[in-house]
């Protein structure tokens, strides 16, 4: 239980989420000792400031062009850097699922680089959000490899905002694309221990989930 801990990331990514809302996150994760916290862009110096005397590493993660991914790459880079002069560790970006659904792959490419070699810079990770619901088994191959070849550091498979969430049999796949150095984060829907252990089992590194607390403790 302790090991699924260090894999999750707790989120709170809701429209409506408070500052007391954020505060609650921040506490779980602290008693819990997760992976990391994700929360949106404008909360994120917020949560610096949360865990600032927390005894343990826990990761600031905040999301990038979400949900829809079709940002300028100058508005991304501009969104990623503020987040990481506010403090965040880890970008969760969306992918230009728009461009990338017209083949545009050296553009969806580059965009990832630029934002890779700037999480890099300040020694962040990047994590990129391909959206698989939208995705035949054919652009599921290109996306992983495009993120590969962007460097990132983790290839996601939802925001939680699309039609569908993870599914098992395309985590299994995402792994055998993607080289072993470019670690899954699995999110969208993964609610109990078993789903998290499932996932773990058939390669995602990290599980993204706002029900951390129910998963651990069997709630």
């Amino acid at each position: 239980m302790t090991n699924l801990s260090s894999r999750i990331d707790h989120t709170l990514l809701s429209p409506t989420a408070s500052e007391t809302d954020i505060r609650k996150v921040c506490e779980e994760a602290w008693i819990h000792q997760f992976k990391a916290v994700c929360v949106a862009p404008t909360y994120v110096a917020y949560t610096k400031e949360m865990l600032e005397f927390c005894p343990v590493n826990i990761e600031i993660a905040t999301v990038i062009g979400f949900p829809l991914g079709y940002s300028t790459t100058e508005t991304k880079v501009f969104e990623a850097a503020s987040a990481l002069r506010d403090g965040a560790t880890e970008l969760d970006v969306v992918m230009n699922i728009s461009q990338f659904k017209s083949m545009a792959y050296l553009s969806v490419r580059d965009e990832l680089r630029k934002l890779a070699d700037l999480a890099h810079a300040e020694d962040a990770i990047l994590k990129v959000i391909i959206e698989t619901a939208y995705l035949d088994s054919f652009e599921l191959y290109t996306a992983c490899e495009i993120c590969a070849e962007s460097n990132a550091d983790f290839v996601k498979t939802s925001t939680g905002f699309g039609p569908s969430g993870a599914e098992l049999e395309t985590v299994k796949k995402m792994r055998n694309i993607l080289p072993a150095h470019v670690q899954i984060k699995a999110s969208g829907g993964i609610r109990t221990y078993e789903q998290a252990l499932a996932f773990t089992e058939v390669g995602a590194d990290r599980i993204g989930t706002s029900a951390g607390v129910s998963i651990v403790t069997g709630a």
